[in-house]
């Protein structure tokens, strides 16, 4: 599940890249589905 996470997140991180921001995977729960990420930087509008 974590490769499952970690592919969409990189289909969205050009799109936050370009305002200024990026996503870190923090972690994927597998029991319960939960996964938690870190927005970074300052995105804007």
């Amino acid at each position: 599940m974590r490769e499952r996470v970690q592919e969409a997140l990189e289909k969205v991180r050009p799109f936050l890249q370009r305002d200024g921001g990026d996503v870190e995977l923090v972690g994927v729960d597998e029991t319960s589905g939960i996964v938690k990420v870190k927005l970074k930087g300052a995105c804007g509008g």
